[in-house]
């Protein structure tokens, strides 16, 4: 199963998303795109960017990082 959150951000779109591991754990990833863009070359895609315990958690930390690194490249 995997869980997904989508919010805007600075012109893009920050699609959160985890899932469940064989171990119980959850993957982090992301999928990032440019509002204002349909094309690939505005997309773009982390995948196991880190792994949690809850859902919760990974879903935030994809949230954080992504809001992050829109930040860092303006």
């Amino acid at each position: 199963m995997q869980n997904k959150q989508i919010q805007q951000y600075n012109g893009y779109a920050v699609q959160s998303s985890a899932h469940r591991l064989r171990d119980g754990s959850f993957s982090s990833n992301l999928l990032l795109e440019r509002i204002d863009r349909t094309r690939v070359e505005g997309r773009y895609w982390f995948y196991s960017l880190e792994y949690f315990r809850s859902e919760e958690e990974a879903l935030l930390h994809s949230t954080q990082w992504g809001r992050n690194w829109v930040d860092a490249r303006g």
